[in-house]
């Protein structure tokens, strides 16, 4: 069983920064997609973004663009998202998940993941 441990979250302020990693447990484990989800209190799930198995197919949620940044490293076993300009509404539980196979036009539907980690809170004060 996979297993996926994220680290990385915390308290900062608005305007701030932070970077959150994701490894993945399982040697050898490659998944296609893996992506960063986000969950306020009293909130549906929220798509942050998501990468491909190379890197080179990213999707970023309408609210973040331009201030996060997907990555992943394979040899690894990580991703990792760099978050800049952080705002009061970025405030949220961040999960990582993981997909054995998922096609770019699918990585915004968080019920398509086959892996989850248990989640890293981001709080951004104003």
């Amino acid at each position: 069983q996979v297993q996926l441990v994220e680290s990385g979250g915390g308290l900062v302020e608005a305007g701030g920064s932070l970077r959150l990693s994701c490894a993945a447990s399982e040697r050898g484990f490659i998944p296609y997609a893996m992506g960063w989800f986000r969950q306020a209190p009293g909130k549906e799930r929220e798509f942050v973004a998501a990468i491909s198995r190379g890197g080179v197919n990213a999707n970023y949620g309408d609210s973040v663009k331009g201030r996060f940044t997907i990555s992943r490293e394979n040899n690894k076993n990580t991703m990792y998202l760099q978050m800049n300009s952080l705002q009061p509404e970025d405030t949220a539980a961040y999960y990582c998940a993981a997909a054995r196979s998922l096609s770019q036009a699918t990585f915004t539907r968080h019920n398509l993941y086959d892996y989850w980690g248990q989640g890293t809170q981001v709080t951004v004060s104003s």
